[in-house]
């Protein structure tokens, strides 16, 4: 599952950082992703839309073919991990559409959400529910012209199974400027985290460090840092590292790692190599020490996730026909946070696709005003409906009724909003 996920994850990833470009920003790849591999569910004699362009261009944007995609988004969906929740929905406008064909709904991961389409504040608590509260709303507003929605969150909230200590900032090195903005960072412990100076093909040596966290039934997080020369684009950095997270989930040495002696002593933007003489139980007497300075950092983004690289198109596309709903057009985004720190990483993304119809035409609509300015009649009528839906005997009762000819001032006191 690793293995087939990874390349095609890669390369949605490159697409999506790519279009964020140079800012800080955290993004959710897979959260994307996995809202188009459920586009994808449907079995292809029951899906209108499993051949033409659409389907073509929906099987270039996942990096697979579409039954590939489906069944990836089947195991990761029903299998949650235990340290990742997991959550998509697909909500449809009553009387529009029908709902797609029994098969398609079928096939859908058994944990997607189908119903009704939420109220705004139903999606705000949606993406609430399921991202621990760290996305407290939904990334797109719902109008009267959305007739399909379809959303998928990720959360985490972890601590690292060994803590980072506390470093003087300065440590980040003289050619830092956050060293200068900084007063503390962290430093990895003795024991528990990983480091490596790593020499890659696409960028040469690049600096890495993995902190585990705390695992729970056997299943853990591990959330790796790579940095390279600081003239090197971001884009760049982050497909290296995607690399070289083939084999974080194991424990492997990555790929590539350099021995410290086969490195000249003194300093680089991205390391210190320092020899002193020590008491050691190495082999052959040379012994290899690694620690990392980090900063703390946290960082909340929102993405537009229209631009066609990116499969949506083609997946409202897709599911308009699946749904029979002549959508014109679409609307697609994701909010995420991360936050790193000492102690622990969390993070959550939300990611939402509307299908939309054009507004109703221009017509002429009138507005009355109707004034009681002179005496009027006042009936208080009492409702009495019970929870089984059934009326009891006070329902439609006038209590009070009233004929008004004396107004009074408005009080003050009630003058002014509460």
């Amino acid at each position: 599952m690793t293995t087939d996920l990874h390349g095609p994850l890669s390369a949605y990833a490159a697409r999506l950082h790519a279009t964020i470009g140079d800012r800080h920003h955290v993004a959710s790849p897979l959260g994307a992703w996995l809202l188009l591999a459920v586009c994808a569910t449907a079995p292809a004699d029951s899906n209108p839309a499993a051949d033409g362009p659409a389907a073509e261009d929906l099987a270039h944007a996942l990096g697979t073919d579409l039954a590939s995609a489906a069944e990836v988004a089947r195991v990761l969906l029903d299998t949650p991990h235990p340290l990742v929740r997991s959550a998509t929905a697909l909500w449809r406008r009553p009387g529009r559409g029908d709902g797609g064909s029994a098969a398609w709904r079928a096939a859908l991961p058994g944990t997607t959400d189908v119903g009704e389409l939420p109220d705004q504040a139903g999606l705000d608590a949606w993406a609430r529910e399921h991202t621990d509260g760290l996305i407290d709303a939904f990334p797109l507003k719902v109008s009267p012209n959305v007739v399909f929605a379809l959303a998928s969150a990720l959360a985490t909230r972890v601590s690292w199974a060994t803590p980072f200590d506390v470093a003087d900032a300065r440590a980040l090195g003289a050619g830092s400027p956050w060293a200068r903005g900084l007063r503390r960072a962290l430093r990895s412990p003795s024991h528990g985290h990983r480091c490596a100076i790593v020499s890659t093909e696409r960028l040469g040596d690049v600096i890495v460090h993995a902190a585990p966290a705390q695992t729970t039934d056997g299943a853990g997080l591990v959330v790796l840092s790579v940095a390279a020369d600081p003239q090197v684009p971001p884009s760049e950095v982050l497909t290296v590292a995607y690399d070289l997270s083939v084999g974080a989930a194991d424990a492997a040495q990555p790929a590539g790692a350099r021995s410290l002696f086969d490195l000249p002593l003194g300093e680089t933007p991205l390391w210190t190599v320092r020899e002193e003489r020590v008491r050691t139980r190495a082999h052959d007497g040379r012994e290899e020490r690694h620690n990392a300075v980090l900063p703390c950092w946290s960082a909340r983004s929102e993405q537009d996730l229209t631009a066609p690289a990116l499969g949506f198109p083609a997946a409202a596309t897709t599911l308009a026909r699946v749904l029979h709903l002549p959508i014109e057009t679409f609307d697609a985004r994701q909010v995420a946070m991360a936050r790193f720190g000492r102690y622990g990483f969390e993070a959550a993304a939300v990611t939402g696709m509307f299908g939309l119809v054009s507004l109703p035409p221009e017509g002429v609509a009138r507005t009355a005003e109707l004034r009681f300015g002179h005496p009027y009649a006042v009936v208080a009528v009492a409702t009495d409906t019970r929870a089984d839906g059934v009326t009891g005997p006070w329902h439609g009762v006038p209590v009070f009724s009233a004929w008004v000819t004396e107004p009074e001032e408005l009080p003050e006191a009630d003058a002014s909003d509460r």
